[in-house]
Order: C-alpha cells, then structure tokens, then sequence
C-alpha cells in the first residue's frame, strides 16, 4: 500500500527535526516501492498563535502492509520521541507535526484518523510538497489530481507569502 505523510517543524533545529523523522520513518518503508521525499519548504504558519515561527514542511511517499492505525500509532510515537509533548495546543508551535495522509485509495472516518486527511487540498504546505512526490496521484473523493489542484490555488491568486518557498533536498 501507498502512504502519504505530511512532516512540519518550527521549533528547535526544524531542519535536523524533519530529517531525524524521515530516517525513522523510513526504517517503517517496505521495498515494494520506492521511498519518495519532495524537498523542503519554508511555509507561513496556518492557523497558529500569532508570532509563530514559520514552519518548514516536507511529504513523503512510501509502501506499507501496516494498517492504517498502526502507522498513526508509530508517526505519534516518532513524533514523541522526537519531542513533541503528548498533550499539546491546537496549531501550536511544535518540534514536528507528522500527518498521515493518504493510504492507497482507502476512504474512512474514525475517532482517530480520517483518510485521506480532509484538509490536503486546502493547504498549500502540504500540497505542494506533494507536488514532488505525486504529482498525479488522484485523492479518493476527489476529481483532479494534485498538480491540477495546486495549478488551481496559484490561478486563484494564491498570494506569494502563502505559496511554499522551496530550500533543500532532503
């Protein structure tokens, strides 16, 4: 199976952060794919305390038997392990933030997890990131791919300050 993640950081060393989560997320990745990174962006903070720092975000494609809420379990265990407290505030600055995002083409609402992640096509953090790494995949529940919906936010006028600021690879 597929499996879309979502990484953020704006506290702390937010690079080395967003690295150390994706070498411990990659040891989760299953060889019947390949383990796909997008590059690392610079992005406004959305929704959070004002003076937040800005963040840098990344997504990362992989393969995975695991069901999907035992991914979350082992992405809250990383995220813990990498400092973020369990009990935290709404969009509150954070060490690192990981979303699962998509599981294949599965469709589901739980207490816990809905998939795919219900706010994808409204943030453009997490979109363009996708961006690199599957540029065409299709979401369930939705008509056009990524790349057709990032072209739509930047044809709407997507201001430059929200349009992601590309600045390393992984």
């Amino acid at each position: 199976m597929r499996i879309g993640i979502a990484l953020g950081s704006n506290l702390d060393d937010r690079l080395a952060l967003l690295r150390s989560a994706r070498e411990r997320i990659q040891t989760l990745h299953e060889d019947s794919g390949p383990f796909l990174c997008s590059q690392i962006y610079e992005t406004a903070p959305a929704d959070c305390p004002p003076g937040s720092p800005l963040f840098l975000n990344a997504a990362l494609e992989m393969s995975s038997s695991l069901p999907p809420l035992d991914l979350l379990a082992e992405l809250q265990r990383i995220e813990i392990g990498l400092g973020r407290p369990r009990e935290h505030g709404f969009h509150s600055p954070r060490t690192i933030d990981l979303d699962l995002l998509y599981c294949d083409n599965l469709a589901f609402r739980l207490s816990d997890l809905e998939l795919p992640h219900p706010r994808i096509f409204e943030r453009p953090f997490v979109l363009f990131p996708l961006l690199d790494t599957c540029p065409n995949r299709i979401l369930p529940g939705k008509s056009i791919s990524i790349r057709q919906q990032c072209d739509h936010l930047q044809a709407a006028g997507l201001s430059p300050q929200d349009l992601p600021k590309p600045l390393h690879h992984f």
